[in-house]
């Protein structure tokens, strides 16, 4: 939780494991990654046992490299898929139980801003439709009305994946998955409206067909959520498993989606905007630049 934590005594770093060297000398700790270094530096999750062509998987990846300070960031998460990849990453990882992930961000990002005041640390919330929507739908929304100043990011596959293809609030009407066989009778719970009506400061919906596009979106999210008020980001990570989607047709299947009912959208307040507006011409000041 900090780029102290990552030193070792001096001399002693040549008898620490390369993959560790490697993270220390070549990771984005302590300064701000950008997509197209992807290949050049140690990146914080390299290795995890999800499926192959797992859109969640690439999305959770991608996130990762947009945080803005990997140094400074703990992620909760809890039961699903997304787990399984968040574990395996080199940031502080904290599994709430399958209700209460907000409550648990909510508790740790006001610890964190009683004992670190100099020190701003992000926490970012990161978990399935049925950790978001369903069975942590009441914390979430009370974190939201509390405006707590942290990320919530939901991997919307549309499915309960992780526990053999139940419905969840977030599959569409009509869709047949093994657990409903004769479709679901409901409409998709509207996340993005109950977020507007909650007063969240960053909204943001996106699939990752545009890899750029989720690096600056994640990025933005949670530096508006470290100063200004709650943010909330909707990806659409398919599970190919439950849909039967070809591992190599899995960004088809994710620009299909985007193109019919899933297409990028980004609503925020007008302080957040104009926050944004500050940090991007503070980036681009010369002596910022000589800092980088």
């Amino acid at each position: 939780m900090a780029l102290k934590t990552l030193k070792v005594a001096p001399g002693f770093m040549r008898f620490m494991p390369k993959e560790y060297q490697d993270l220390v000398e070549k990771g984005p700790f302590g300064r701000q990654i950008k997509l197209s270094e992807l290949g050049t530096f140690k990146e914080v999750l390299e290795e995890h046992p999800m499926c192959e062509g797992c859109a969640m998987a690439l999305f959770i990846r991608l996130s990762l490299i947009g945080l803005p300070n990997p140094e400074h960031t703990i992620i909760v998460g809890t039961a699903g898929c997304g787990r399984l990849a968040l574990a395996q990453a080199a940031i502080p990882f904290v599994y709430g139980n399958y209700c209460d992930t907000n409550g648990v961000a909510s508790g740790i990002k006001r610890g964190l801003a009683i004992r670190f005041p100099e020190q701003d640390k992000d926490v970012v919330v990161m978990a399935g439709d049925g950790g978001i929507a369903d069975i942590g739908f009441s914390q979430v929304m009370h974190a939201w009305f509390r405006k707590e100043k942290f990320t919530t990011v939901m991997l919307d596959n549309e499915v309960y994946g992780n526990t053999g293809g139940q419905e969840s609030g977030m599959t569409c009407r009509g869709t047949v998955v093994k657990m409903a066989p004769t479709g679901k009778q409901f409409e998709k719970i509207d996340m993005i409206g109950l977020a507007q009506n909650a007063g969240v400061s960053y909204i943001a919906r996106l699939t990752p067909t545009n890899p750029g596009r989720v690096v600056s979106t994640i990025r933005k999210a949670v530096l508006v959520a470290r100063k200004i008020g709650p943010a909330y980001v909707q990806a659409y990570t398919s599970c190919n498993i439950e849909y039967s989607i070809p591992p190599d047709r899995v960004l088809d299947d994710a620009r299909q989606v985007e193109k019919e009912r899933y297409g990028y959208l980004e609503i925020m307040t007008d302080e957040a905007k104009s926050y944004l507006a500050q940090v991007e011409a503070e980036t681009r000041t010369p002596e910022a630049v000589a800092t980088v």
